[in-house]
């Protein structure tokens, strides 16, 4: 049995789980254990829920990953004693107790929310959007990100997020500095906060397609703490 830890994915608004397959074959590929969970985007108590019943297919301490809203979900699916680390990316960090959307209001609106519509009670991304979402991925990888999109509910980022496992547990950040989606000044308020070790990428929203290798290090880097037995 590896003695290395298992690496565990939450994804965003606007994505699924296979938004991370560039950075599992490399983790794979370098002998860790991965699991990508699939949230519906209905509740925050829901996806958390979702996330901590995939930990009981790993073998080892858990390096939890988020993006986007997956940071709101590993926030506070965080807290399980089987955590070990976190790593958010572009990702959103509420306080104990505060709604996903507490901290957006802080800062300007980005642009892709000019490109949102409602259909059946669930916010989906305009094709007119994925530029500001994804807009450094070739056009092709574009069309797919779009393609495979997961609605949230209306009110998902409305309800309150219990617990906040990034004031107990180490933690990573992955600044977009071009990101479109979630404000960088935002992340930079949210790392700091958190007292996250910082990596800054000139990316978009979605550095874990765009720069892969980069999103890999940094996770590799938190497991390869975990392991050791520190930060």
């Amino acid at each position: 049995m590896s003695s290395k830890p298992s690496i565990v994915f939450a994804h965003g608004l606007w994505a699924d789980g296979s938004c991370f397959s560039k950075v599992i074959n490399l983790l794979v590929a370098d002998g860790y254990e991965v699991i990508a969970t699939q949230n519906h985007l209905n509740t925050v108590a829901d996806d958390a829920a979702a996330v901590r019943t995939s930990f009981g297919r790993a073998s080892g301490p858990i390096v939890l990953v988020g993006h986007s809203y997956g940071g709101t979900v590993i926030t506070t699916a965080g807290t399980d004693d089987r955590v070990a680390a976190l790593v958010y990316i572009c990702a959103l960090a509420p306080e104990d107790g505060d709604t996903t959307q507490a901290d957006q209001t802080k800062f300007p609106q980005t642009p892709v929310f000019d490109h949102i519509e409602v259909a059946d009670g669930r916010l989906f991304l305009r094709p007119a959007g994925i530029a500001d979402f994804a807009g450094d991925l070739p056009e092709a990888e574009q069309k797919l990100v779009w393609a495979t999109q997961m609605g949230p509910l209306a009110d998902l980022f409305s309800q309150p997020v219990p617990g906040a496992a990034w004031k107990s547990k180490p933690t990573y950040y992955i600044v977009g500095k071009e990101d479109r989606t979630v404000q960088p000044e935002l992340q930079r308020f949210l790392a700091k906060r958190m007292e996250a070790k910082v990596t800054e990428l000139a990316s978009s929203h979605v550095p874990m397609l765009s720069q892969p290798q980069r999103v890999y290090e940094v996770i590799r880097e938190a497991a390869n703490a975990v392991q050791q037995g520190g930060r």
